[in-house]
């Protein structure tokens, strides 16, 4: 089962490269056992002879976490020098342990680089644990359903870019013990180990306690409720863009809330947010939204401002809900 586990992730790079016709790949890379595993398959795929246009490089992005940073980075550098490849290499001179903002910084400076230097695939190692973890987290933060699933195995990032995460099929252990039998030099990231960090504590206490005392499937059963969220969100949006689509006006920045109102209260709430970001590129917190919402059920009114954000003021009159710009 691992094999053939292994040999679909070498198919599905495989297709994808011949399918958008990709000529250069960034690979992100961290040293650990999931950047060096899929450093060895597209590695071999460039090796083959219909691949020998293929283009690879490999960034790392040092957040100089540790004390040990300089030896990680040597360690890196020696890998690639080893298998001829060439990296770049960024330093985060603001040190800090949150994870939100390292995770914004470090794909920001990978995107960056994607467009300057015109890459078309961007890789990342993200496997199914990195998934079920995400979810877990975004649990805790009290998300939508669209946020529990928000690692997709292949997405567009901006204009032709993709971002593709092959190895969200496998989990570490299997990961870890393909690294072993093929004798790959994976760096112990200490990191890891930071209990500051929450996906660490979530990784290293609350999962090994939960499949010890609550429910030893427990990765499985998540990663079965993010199959199901993931076409249940489906489902919703699409329903969210034909009720949009219905009730905008055609000429106007407004849409006929009479047509929204009757809806399922989540379809109410989408529908808006997608009409805020349609048309004025913003994201309008659900409690704002479950105010317009409520005065747009008062039947009473009639012609009035009822929210402010930003620059903008939402105001209804007669069937519709408009939004002007403050003068």
């Amino acid at each position: 089962m691992k094999k053939f586990n292994l040999g679909k992730i070498e198919n599905l790079i495989n297709s994808f490269i011949y399918k958008y016709n990709i000529q250069n790949i960034l690979l992100a890379i961290s040293g650990g056992q999931d950047s060096i595993y899929l450093i060895k398959i597209l590695e071999k795929l460039k090796k083959q002879l219909y691949y020998n246009h293929l283009q690879l490089s490999y960034i790392y992005i040092d957040h100089q976490w540790k004390n040990n940073s300089k030896k990680q980075i040597k360690h890196i550098i020696n890998y690639t020098k080893l298998i001829n490849a060439n990296i770049i290499i960024y330093q985060i001179n603001k040190i800090t342990l949150s994870e939100d903002e390292c995770r914004k910084y470090r794909y920001n400076i990978i995107l960056q680089h994607a467009i300057k230097y015109e890459f078309k695939l961007i890789i990342t190692g993200h496997n199914s644990t990195d998934k079920v973890e995400t979810c877990i987290q975004n649990l805790f933060k009290g998300s939508g359903i669209e946020s529990l699933n928000n690692l997709a195995m292949k997405s567009k990032i901006f204009q032709k870019i993709f971002v593709l995460r092959p190895l969200l099929k496998l989990d570490r252990a299997i990961i870890y013990w393909s690294c072993k039998t093929l004798y790959l030099p994976i760096w112990s990231d200490s990191t890891n180990y930071f209990y500051k960090i929450q996906r660490n504590r979530i990784r290293q206490e609350l999962m090994p306690y939960v499949k010890q005392y609550l429910h030893k499937n427990i990765e499985n059963n998540i990663q079965f409720l993010i199959n199901n969220y993931h076409y249940q969100n489906e489902y919703i949006k699409q329903n969210v863009i034909k009720l949009y689509l219905k009730s905008k006006h055609d000429e106007r920045t407004a849409i006929n809330y009479t047509k929204i109102n009757k809806q399922n209260f989540i379809l109410q709430i989408k529908t808006i947010q997608l009409f805020c970001f349609h048309n004025l590129q913003i994201y309008l917190e659900t409690q704002k939204i479950i105010k317009v919402i409520k005065k747009l059920n008062n039947k009473a009114i009639n012609s009035s401002k009822i929210v402010s954000h930003g620059k903008f003021n939402f105001f209804i009159q007669n069937n519709w809900l408009y939004v002007s710009t403050k003068t």
